[in-house]
Parts: C-alpha cells; sequence; structure tokens
C-alpha cells in the first residue's frame, strides 16, 4: 500500500487543495452564529413546554442542538474554522465546556487520533474499544464511556496527572491543567449562581438535554470508522455520510468525514466542494446513519 501522503497527493493536487485550504472568520462566525440561534430556539422551545407533557421531547430535540457544539469544537481544534486562531480558541473552548470536552485537551487527543487512526496501540479513540457486541454496542451509545471518559479526564487533568494521555506534548500539558482548571471554576461558578437565584433553568436548558441527546452523537460518531478498514490509508480508514442540510449545518460538514481525514486543512465550509471531487475515490459513501447503524450490528452475529 501507498503511504498516506503518496495516496492524498494522488487524490487531488496541490494547486486545487491550496485553493480549498482557505480559512474565513466570516464563514466560521456565520456558522456560529447560526448555532448559537439553533440553541436559543431550543432554549425557548423547553421553557415554553416546561409543565407540559412536552417538556421531555422540547428537551430531547434541544439536546441535539447542544452535543452538536462537538463539531465547532472540533472544527476549533484544527485551527480551520476560523483565520483567527484567537477566535478558535474561544470558540471550541465554549463549545466543549458544553459538552464536557476540555478544548485544550481535546486537541491533542484528537490530532492523535489523525495521526494515528486505526491503530489499535496509538489511536486514542479506541482506548474505548470498537462495538463488537450487543452489550457494549448498547453501552456506547447510551454515552457511559464519554461521560465516564470526561469525568476521568476531569480528574487527572485537573491534577497535571499525564500518567495514561501520553499524547499530550509535556510542553502542552500546563496550558491544560490550566484550562481544566478554569472550566471547573465556569462549572462551579454557574452552579452557585443557580443555587443562589433558586434557578433550575441549567438543569432543564442544559443538563438533561445534553445527556438526552447524547445517544444521538454517539451513533453518528461510531459510524465515523467502524467497519471501514484498520489500516492507514485514508480513503479506506473512514466513512463519509451524506445527510440532510439542516444537520450539515449543526454538524459544521462533519458527515464529510472522508474528506476531513483525508485532508485536515479543508475548512468546513470547503468540505462540499472537496467531497464533490473525491467522492468516486472513496471506499465509504453511505446515504444517512441508519444504514451503517444496521450493519455494525449485523456484524455481531
Amino acid at each position: 500500500m501507498s503511504s498516506p501522503a503518496a495516496i492524498r497527493r494522488a487524490t487531488l493536487d496541490i494547486a486545487t487543495l491550496r485553493s480549498l485550504s482557505d480559512r474565513s472568520d466570516t464563514a466560521g462566525l456565520l456558522r456560529a452564529g447560526t448555532h448559537a440561534a439553533a440553541i436559543a430556539a431550543g432554549c425557548t422551545l423547553v421553557w415554553l413546554a416546561l409543565g407540559s407533557w412536552w417538556l421531555l421531547p422540547a428537551m430531547a430535540l434541544h439536546g441535539l442542538t447542544l452535543v452538536t457544539l462537538f463539531a465547532p469544537l472540533h472544527e476549533s481544534v484544527h485551527y480551520t474554522a476560523f483565520k483567527s486562531r484567537r477566535i478558535a480558541d474561544i470558540v471550541g473552548f465554549i463549545a466543549g465546556a458544553g459538552i464536557g470536552w476540555n478544548a485544550p485537551y481535546y486537541k491533542h487527543f484528537h490530532l492523535a487520533h489523525h495521526r494515528w487512526c486505526q491503530d489499535p496501540e496509538r489511536d486514542p479513540e479506541l482506548t474505548v474499544p470498537v462495538p463488537t457486541g450487543w452489550g457494549s454496542f448498547i453501552v456506547r451509545l447510551s454515552g457511559w464511556t464519554h461521560w465516564r471518559g470526561r469525568l476521568l479526564d476531569v480528574w487527572a487533568l485537573s491534577r497535571g496527572d499525564y500518567r495514561e494521555r501520553p499524547w499530550v506534548p509535556e510542553g502542552a500539558r500546563a496550558e491544560v491543567t490550566a484550562s481544566m482548571r478554569l472550566q471547573l471554576a465556569l462549572y462551579a461558578a454557574l452552579l452557585l449562581a443557580s443555587v443562589i437565584l433558586e434557578s433550575t433553568a441549567l438543569l432543564w436548558l442544559w443538563v438533561i438535554p445534553v445527556f438526552l441527546a447524547q445517544p444521538a452523537l454517539r451513533a453518528w460518531l461510531v459510524c465515523e470508522h467502524t467497519l471501514c478498514t484498520d489500516d492507514a490509508n485514508p480513503l479506506t480508514n473512514t466513512r463519509t455520510t451524506l445527510v440532510p442540510a439542516a444537520m450539515r449545518v449543526l454538524m459544521w460538514n462533519m458527515p464529510f468525514h472522508a474528506e476531513h481525514h483525508l485532508y485536515p486543512q479543508i475548512p468546513f465550509h470547503r468540505l462540499p466542494e472537496a467531497h464533490a471531487l473525491i467522492a468516486p475515490k472513496l471506499a465509504h459513501v453511505d446515504r444517512g446513519y441508519a444504514g451503517t447503524l444496521r450493519r455494525i450490528v449485523k456484524s455481531f452475529a
């Protein structure tokens, strides 16, 4: 097999890649504003549903606007969503805090995933094993492994313990620890404000919706690499999923995931163009997540 670098060069010529790699604060801020508006609309929907039977579905729907904060977190740590690294750092920190991730830590976690994608010894995403049966599949989709991982991160990173997180370079560890402590202080301030104001707004508008919608995000993410090749070939080890426009907006085009793994320097707003150019060369392009999830389940037999 050719090297990943050779595959990338053969798939898209350098001039085209350069033309697709322009970052834009305008595009990033417009998408961030759209996402913020969706969250505000979800908050309004939940608030109007308080005290009625519509509360649970309203919170579940609103939760989708919250768990998809994973997308601006993901784009920000690549420093492609915005031309300004400062804006990327701010958006990434806010988005990550909204779903329990610490952005500076996730940056190193995720870049290691790109560097060692599908390598069971070095890809940090594979520290949580791929589901191989109904039990592990349900546990994964429930969000249990996600929340357990985030709690372990809080405990380790806030104390500066990186023994089980070698993907964070020594030179970056002080920054990550400081950021995690700041994030914990933010959570504590929000909790204190809720107690002082005797308000349960955060519970209805944030905490419960994020937990309710977490299985949807887990289902989407488990489809990115499961049943793809366990090697370094970026044309075959990652899946692109074609989804409706509303989902592409909330997910900042993350479902074009094979394109992103091939060329992580291409910002989210140019991924549809990249897809149009390289889709015929990709091994895994699915329409929607349902079919992929069915195949994953069938593979348990």
